[in-house]
Parts: structure tokens; sequence; C-alpha cells
């Protein structure tokens, strides 16, 4: 498996959205997103996902070059409208507009609504860490999580995240999707032709399975039973009812649906640390809370406590430093955009 470097592929990304008709500037912040998430090791939201955006884009059911509507706006709280736009793209815009609100109310949210699906949760949480914030952000998504006790999907898998700055280098970062599992292993474990472990899905008719199309045909089970349940509908309340997108079932498939929108909805709240806390304090009650959490005494056969966000940080350093791995299939597809959109694709200009 060949190695990438970050530059190279942002680039090669960038010129792929670019001619798919994604302005210059909106294509640097989805391959931002998209190769972020492959170097923290999150590929099932990384660069495998950008052959169905620009199949979206290409099919009139992606608005490349949609502008934001802020339908309404209460002090420091907005309600957005992405134009159907990619997710990434608007989402980090959204974004964008809550840091000066949040700098001057020290609290500030948004829903977004009429959005697609947009990457890894924690690109946007990351970021935020990055200038000294935290964020709290939510997404709904396509039928793919049973509510407790039922056998067709009626979540998506309901991620909930949010990353805290700290002084070791790395953010602490939590971002877990609300099912026992994300959707996109099932994905991969459908392409590799693989099966998955018993316990993640069901199919069709409710019962346990190990075949990952059958699974992707029933559905994946919620963390933890009912309160995975209750933190699904949390996140649904939040992303998609309040926001104004489509529920349930009435969010349009990525995959399946391919002669309709979306219309996913999300929920960002961001908060200023130095409005609840002198932001030095808060660094240094954070770090010793992590150095207490991994001088636990640790069970037998373990050599290291990680905290969560850590093995992240260590997989995007080491992307950073020795390259990122694409496998054969995303490789494969990388080419065949390039070839169908005419974007040089060799080792010099684009990837080495």
């Amino acid at each position: 498996m060949c190695l990438y470097s970050q530059e190279r592929l942002q680039t090669l990304i960038a010129k792929l959205a670019k001619a798919a008709g994604v302005p210059a500037e909106d294509a640097g912040i989805f391959a931002e997103s998209l190769v972020d998430a492959e170097m923290q090791g999150i590929t099932t939201h990384g660069i495998s996902r950008l052959n169905i955006y620009l199949q979206r884009i290409q099919m009139g059911l992606i608005a490349p070059d949609a502008k934001l509507v802020v339908d309404r706006r209460t002090g420091s709280i907005l309600s957005v409208d992405a134009a159907n736009g990619l997710g990434q793209v608007q989402a980090r815009r959204v974004l964008d507009l809550l840091f000066p609100l949040a700098e001057e109310n020290g609290i500030a949210a948004a829903t977004i609504r009429n959005s697609q699906h947009f990457g890894a949760l924690s690109y946007y949480c990351n970021l935020a860490a990055q200038r000294g914030y935290i964020l709290l952000a939510m997404t709904g998504g396509e039928p793919a999580m049973s509510p407790e006790g039922g056998c067709r999907p009626f979540f998506g898998t309901n991620p909930i995240a949010a990353s805290f700055p700290t002084g070791k280098g790395f953010p602490v970062k939590i971002d877990l999707s609300t099912s026992v599992v994300a959707r996109g292993n099932i994905l991969a474990a459908q392409k590799a032709n693989a099966p998955i472990p018993l316990g993640w899905a069901v199919d069709r008719e409710g019962e346990p399975t190990t075949d990952a199309q059958e699974a992707l045909l029933g559905s994946v089970l919620t963390m933890a039973g009912h309160k995975g349940y209750a933190l699904a509908l949390m996140v649904e309340v939040f992303s998609s009812v309040l926001s104004g997108a489509a529920i349930g079932p009435g969010i349009g498939s990525m995959y399946k649906d391919l002669d309709r929108k979306q219309d996913v909805g999300h929920f960002l709240c961001l908060l200023n640390i130095a409005a609840f806390l002198d932001v030095k304090e808060f660094l240094r009650r954070i770090d010793g809370t992590i150095d207490a959490i991994k001088a636990s005494r640790r069970r037998s056969g373990v050599e290291e406590i990680l905290v969560p966000g850590e093995r992240s940080a260590r997989n995007k350093q080491r992307s950073a430093a020795h390259g990122i791995a694409l496998s054969p299939g995303t490789l494969a597809e990388l080419q065949q955009w390039c070839l169908r959109l005419n974007v040089s694709f060799n080792g010099d200009e684009a990837l080495g």
C-alpha cells in the first residue's frame, strides 16, 4: 500500500472538487476535512467518501456553490439553511459565524437544515479546541438504526462529539455514534466482502447477522441498548426536529436515494472557555485530570491508559511524518475521477 503526503492529497481532492463545480475556497475546506479524517484514522469518513460526494454533485443532488442562508437570529442563536450545499463546507461556514458570537456572549449555537452528510464531527470540534473553545456537535443521518425493540431503521447512527483544549499537545476528543458501531465500518466490510462481528446489526427480519450486506439492508444496533436509543433520540431532536430538517426515514440516503436530496440536520453549540474560567486555569485543571487518569492503576497486560483523542492525535502525527495510506479501492476511485474530470494524476503534481 503506497503512502501519500497530506499536502498532495489535499491538493488533488481540492482540484477534483473544483473541477466538479465547487468554488476554490470551498474546495479547500472540503479537501481538508476529508484528509483530516483520514489522518486521524477515521477512514470511514475520509477519502473513501469522495466518490459518492462527487457522484451526487454531478447528478445535481448537491449544490456545489450553495450559499448559506441565516433564516433567523436571536442573540447568539442562529437557524441556518445550508441550501443543499456540501455539508463540510456549510458546517465550517456556520462555525466561523459562531466564533465572534461566542467571543462576545460566551456561548453561541446554531441549527443547520437542508444539508448533507458532513464527515467526521471531530474535524469541527478540534478546530474549535485549537482556538481555545469547546464545541458540542451533533448530526442526524440517513436511516440506519432502529429504536430499541424495532427491526426497521429509523435513526441515523446519530453521533455526538466534543473536543477540549489541553496543554498536552492534543485535544481531549469525544466523537462517537449512538450505534454500537459506525455504519461506515459495515460499509467497509461490505466493500471488502468480509463478515461483521455478531452484535453489530440485525437483518431485515430483526435477526442477528454477521453478513455485512444483510446488515445494511437491516439495521445497526444502538449502543448499550435502551441507553443508546435514548441518546439517538436526543440527537434526532437537536439535529433534525429543532432545525427543521428531515426526520428519521424522511432523510435521504447518501447511497441509495439517487433521486432526491438528503436534507440532513446538524446542531452546533460553541462555548468560550474564558467566559466560564480563566483559560490558563482550565488548561491546568484538564491537564491535571489527564495526568490523574493516566496514573490510574492499570489492568494486567495494559501498558498505557489513553484518554479519548490521544490515539487519533498519534495517528495524525504518524500520517504527517510518514504519509497517508489509501486502500486500492479508494486509490482506483481517485484515478477514475481524475480521468473523468480531466485532472492530472501523477506523483510530481498530486501524489507521492
